[in-house]
């Protein structure tokens, strides 16, 4: 096994330039070269003829160039993948949609609902501090709390039709209606 190492390391310069000339950077002929010794000696010694080992040990790197190249286009396939992925919008983006388009439709409900909504679900107050306040019990505020968000729900899909229905969250559509 001694004399098939060596045999190795002494051709490491035209190792390295047959890698040279087949990928786009000397680093990247380093690194694949590296990578075939340590499997080489990983692999062990069943090479016992230093004259064959050189010509196997092009195929090793045949192999190597392959794996490198397959794996750079997995790369390039999913970089490319990614770059035409929509955009998913931020926490803030997405809140202030949703509530651009709120307040749009609030002044459409009863009054007491649009009240609800604005106080707990946009400017997020408790609904035991809104119930305190409005001088009603925490159980009527949860009530009404829920009917004016059903009454919301209800003008949503009058006014945005299926966007609201299928869940659209595209608030910028320009589908709103006041009816």
């Amino acid at each position: 096994m001694r004399t098939v190492v060596d045999r190795l390391v002494a051709n490491h310069r035209e190792f390295l330039s047959f890698l040279e000339a087949r990928v786009p950077s000397r680093a990247a002929a380093e690194e694949i070269l590296q990578a075939a010794f340590v499997r080489t000696l990983e692999k062990g010694g069943y090479i016992q003829d230093s004259e064959s080992a050189v010509a196997w040990f092009y195929r090793v790197l045949r192999n190597a160039l392959i794996d490198f190249y397959r794996h750079r286009a997995s790369e390039s396939r999913a970089l490319e993948a990614q770059l035409h992925e929509p955009r998913l919008p931020t926490e803030p983006e997405l809140h202030a949609a949703i509530c651009a388009c709120m307040r749009t439709l609030l002044p459409t409900l009863k009054h007491e609902y649009a009240d609800m909504i604005r106080r707990v679900d946009l400017e997020e107050q408790p609904v035991s501090a809104v119930a305190s306040e409005l001088e009603i019990s925490p159980s009527n505020a949860a009530v009404r709390l829920h009917r004016a968000r059903q009454a919301l729900k209800r003008q949503l899909e009058l006014s945005c039709g299926t966007c609201a229905t299928h869940g659209c969250l595209d608030c910028t559509c320009g589908n709103i209606r006041l009816t």
